[in-house]
């Protein structure tokens, strides 16, 4: 007869060895194979290949101008959504505080709308919208004249468009966590600093916003990722042009594999880089914004 003991490792060996398995297979196997093939110049065309060592990753800073043009976008999208999301988040979260109960579920329902739909459908429903909606009433209200221009053709324009769609979709999400964090927050805390005269602004910044810096970790991370990972609103609206002007890391590395080229090799060195690049700016940001934490 088993010891409990020996009972208890079976069943949790039980509950996590499917678990485990699923995300060896799909997750942690394909990255060890595609750090291997990063070192070889393996083409989809050609069964054999051979190891070239470092080759790729030299030639990815040295030769590959594409390539240093997409890290530049992608750096640009994660330093602008970084910027920009969770503070949009965090004000649309304050102002749903603010209201009666009854229109804070209105407001949460109807902003969390964006993030339901599915990316690619809602990107197609905004390049609609710049190429005919925008143009229409910029050429129909004269107040409105700037809205009609060529918002995907134009090279500036077309990086605020990407922009303009990630914050649409990703907004809602860190609203919500953000109103999980204030709903957090001690009511006996504020009633005390307003009973001392504290003003609104005061009350933020010196109990809510230290209180609450966790969900700001949290947004942060999620706002990183999602921005270094960005391919569908990319690929929907603007296809990385015009030109390259917007192509990001995930796009040229999608090229290099799939679109012509079949350079599986050369495109898993990439994706390497891009691995390492996403993990140092995790984990420095996680690392930062833990540091300040308030801990109840």
């Amino acid at each position: 007869m088993m010891s409990r003991k020996v009972r208890k490792y079976f069943s949790f060996t039980a509950f996590v060895l499917p678990a485990f398995l699923f995300y060896f297979s799909l997750s942690l196997l394909p990255t060890m194979q595609g750090l291997f093939y990063s070192f070889t110049n393996w083409h989809f065309m050609n069964p054999k290949y051979g190891f070239v060592g470092l080759q790729n990753f030299i030639n990815i800073f040295t030769k590959d101008r594409y390539f240093v043009m997409a890290l530049k976008n992608t750096f640009k999208l994660v330093a602008a959504l970084v910027i920009l999301q969770p503070l949009i988040a965090l004000l649309l979260a304050l102002m749903i505080e603010a209201c009666a109960k009854w229109l804070q579920k209105i407001f949460r329902t109807v902003i969390f709308v964006p993030y339901m739909i599915s990316t690619i459908v809602g990107t197609f429903m905004w390049s609609f919208v710049f190429r005919q909606v925008f143009t229409q009433i910029g050429s129909s209200i004269p107040l409105l004249g700037f809205l009609n221009q060529s918002w995907l053709s134009n090279v500036d324009l077309a990086f605020w468009s990407i922009i303009i769609v990630s914050l649409w979709h990703g907004t809602p999400l860190l609203m919500v966590i953000f109103l999980a964090g204030l709903a957090g927050v001690p009511v006996q805390l504020k009633e005390a600093a307003v009973i001392d005269g504290a003003k609104p602004s005061q009350v933020f910044w010196h109990i809510k916003l230290p209180l609450i810096f966790y969900s700001l970790t949290i947004c942060m991370f999620l706002t990183i990722k999602d921005a270094f990972k960005s391919y569908e609103i990319v690929y929907a609206l603007t296809g990385g042009g015009p030109g390259w002007a917007t192509q990001v890391m995930t796009l040229n590395i999608f090229e290099e594999a799939f679109s012509g080229n079949y350079m599986f090799g050369y495109a898993s060195a990439k994706a390497v880089v891009f691995l390492l690049i996403v993990l140092v700016f995790t984990v420095a940001q996680l690392l930062l914004m833990k540091r300040r934490e308030v801990e109840l």
